[in-house]
C-alpha cells in the first residue's frame, strides 16, 4: 500500500484503484478535476516509474482522459504533473471550459476555486466511479 501524500489526502477523495493507480477527485468543485497517484512509494517524477509502469501510466492517463471527456465534455482537457508543492508523484487531469473563470490560463495559482455541496460531491464521486467501473 502506498503512503499518501497528507495534502492530497485532504483535498481529494477516492474513486478507484486502476492497475497501478489511484483515481481521487479533486475538491475544487469550480472544474471537473480528477488526480491519477501511483500506488507506489518514494515517486516523484514519472521517470522515477519502470519502463513498463511509466507506460501503464499513459494507459491510465488516456483511460482518465476518455472518461473526463465522455463525462464533462470539455473545450479541453489540462493533464500535467507538477509536484511543486506535493512532490509526490500524482497527475492532474483538468476538464476546462472557455466559461470557466481561470480560462484561457492555468488553474494553478488562478485564486478560482469553489467548494462542493456534500451531496453534489457524493454524486460526481458516484458518478466517476460507475464510469470507471465500465471502462475498466
Amino acid at each position: 500500500t502506498m503512503l499518501l501524500d497528507p495534502r492530497l489526502e485532504a483535498d481529494s477523495s477516492f474513486i478507484i484503484d486502476l492497475a497501478l493507480s489511484q483515481v481521487r477527485l479533486h475538491h475544487n468543485g469550480a472544474f471537473p478535476w480528477i488526480l491519477l497517484i501511483p500506488r507506489q512509494d518514494s515517486l516523484s517524477e514519472i521517470i522515477d516509474l519502470s519502463p513498463p509502469d511509466q507506460l501503464l501510466l499513459m494507459q491510465e492517463i488516456a483511460l482518465c482522459s476518455e472518461i473526463m471527456k465522455d463525462l464533462f465534455a470539455p473545450k479541453k482537457l489540462n493533464v500535467a504533473s507538477l509536484g511543486n508543492i506535493v512532490p509526490q508523484l500524482h497527475v492532474h487531469i483538468v476538464a476546462r471550459y472557455e466559461t470557466d473563470q481561470a480560462w484561457p490560463g492555468p488553474i494553478w495559482n488562478s485564486g478560482v476555486s469553489r467548494e462542493y455541496g456534500i451531496d453534489e460531491l457524493e454524486k460526481r464521486i458516484d458518478t466517476l466511479r460507475k464510469a470507471f467501473e465500465i471502462g475498466t
